[in-house]
């Protein structure tokens, strides 16, 4: 059988055809395309160049099968369940669809693969079936699955390279966040004849805004503060820092630790919007007095440990940057006349879950540290972590811990 002389002719200029076709896919990738611009030079290619009539196209997304293309046929085909219908195809094959309307429209499924896991198929379909001359969905099935492999991995790699790039931010950030919230922190603590003060701080993958300060402000008077902000990573950190600038400078001209908070409100809602709030505990402590005098801002209650008591140290007001105005705040006030641990804490410790989603909670805390309370502040903290440590299990930490401990003599 002679074969016509057109068709030979055909041939060099349908394989240039195929060789620019994919030139061009290759360069819109290379120069970065969207998703969409590469989805419109597909369609054209199988479209207008290979007479394809009918196509439906679904990716396999993290969330599940999307259509991410359609021509010349309705929207029937985008809600049909993937994989009950092209369960185990894994090459170019005619089919019999389950589904009645995809029999009318489609003959051929290209599935596309990758490393056994299904990355797309293609549904098509002709409008020049009744013809008797080769179909093009036959004589181009090679060229459309290649160009389609192209096209989908593209897309894939172009989604991994956006995750990589919010990781490698989510990560910069972090560090970020762990440079700043070290440098709140102070290097040195004391230990005087008069008092010991020891601190640890264990923190969580996500940063958060746990903060501790010891500040002394004359030979018999320091101040120490415990505090923890809403939100994490930078925003948290940020506004730490700037509330810790803010503290430093005003406890310099503010004696009265009323007034102090009252201005300290302002400073937070002057730089959160209301957006974020901060939980403190505040104290100060005069060691010729032996008086204690305090104010908690919404924050969990230190456990003040004298012999065979514990007192929680509650008085105070609400959290800093929750209202324009604080309407009333408290001062505790109580006389050291005896040994004691103070332990002030955030909420991530008494928070913390076991495996029975049970909280470790403050009645293990408080029998913990009246059990341990001649304990050195870094020993009795570092018994408390290990304490959690256990009881959690296998669980996760959900949030930054931060323990203060000072022990008055």
């Amino acid at each position: 059988m002679r074969r016509n002389p057109d068709e030979k002719k055909s041939r060099p200029k349908l394989k240039d055809f195929k060789l620019n076709a994919l030139l061009e896919v290759t360069k819109a990738i290379n120069h970065n395309f969207p998703t969409s611009e590469l989805l419109t030079i597909y369609e054209q290619i199988v479209r207008e160049k290979l007479n394809i009539g009918k196509l439906v196209l679904f990716s396999n997304q993290e969330t599940g099968w999307a259509c991410l293309l359609q021509y010349g046929v309705g929207d029937q085909f985008l809600n049909i369940d993937v994989d009950k219908e092209f369960s185990g195809i894994s090459e170019i094959r005619t089919m019999d669809f389950t589904s009645r309307n995809l029999q009318k429209s489609f003959e051929i499924v290209v599935p596309v693969f990758h490393k056994q896991r299904p990355l797309a198929y293609v549904l098509i379909g002709d409008l020049n079936e009744d013809q008797l001359e080769l179909s093009p969905t036959i004589k181009h099935l090679p060229f459309i699955q290649t160009l389609t492999n192209i096209i989908i991995v593209a897309i894939e790699n172009k989604k991994l390279a956006k995750e990589n790039i919010r990781q490698a931010a989510m990560k910069k950030e972090l560090e970020l966040a762990w440079e700043m919230q070290r440098l709140l922190f102070p290097t040195m603590l004391p230990h005087t004849e008069r008092y010991e003060v020891g601190a640890l701080y264990l923190p969580h993958l996500q940063v958060g805004g746990d903060y501790y300060d010891f500040i002394e402000l004359n030979e018999n008077e320091f101040v120490f503060c415990v505090a923890d902000v809403s939100g994490k990573g930078v925003p948290a950190a940020l506004l730490m820092s700037n509330f810790q600038a803010n503290l430093r400078v005003l406890l310099g001209i503010i004696p009265s630790l009323t007034e102090l908070v009252h201005e300290l409100n302002t400073k937070v809602m002057s730089s959160a919007k209301g957006e974020k709030f901060i939980t403190l505990f505040i104290a100060k402590y005069n060691t010729i007095t032996r008086t204690l005098t305090y104010v908690n801002a919404g924050h969990n209650p230190p456990l003040l440990v004298s012999g065979g008591s514990v007192n929680l140290l509650k008085i105070g007001c609400t959290g800093l940057g929750m209202f324009d105005e604080l309407k009333k705040v408290k001062e505790g006030i109580v006389n050291i006349s005896h040994p004691s641990t103070i332990l002030s804490y955030t909420d991530g410790l008494v928070e913390l879950e076991n495996e029975k989603d049970e909280e470790f909670g403050m009645k293990r805390l408080q029998e913990l540290v009246l059990q341990n309370q001649k304990l050195a502040t870094k020993e009795l903290n570092t018994l408390i972590i290990d304490t959690v440590e256990d009881y959690k299990g296998d669980m996760p930490y959900v949030d930054d811990i931060a323990l203060f401990c000072c022990k008055i003599f």
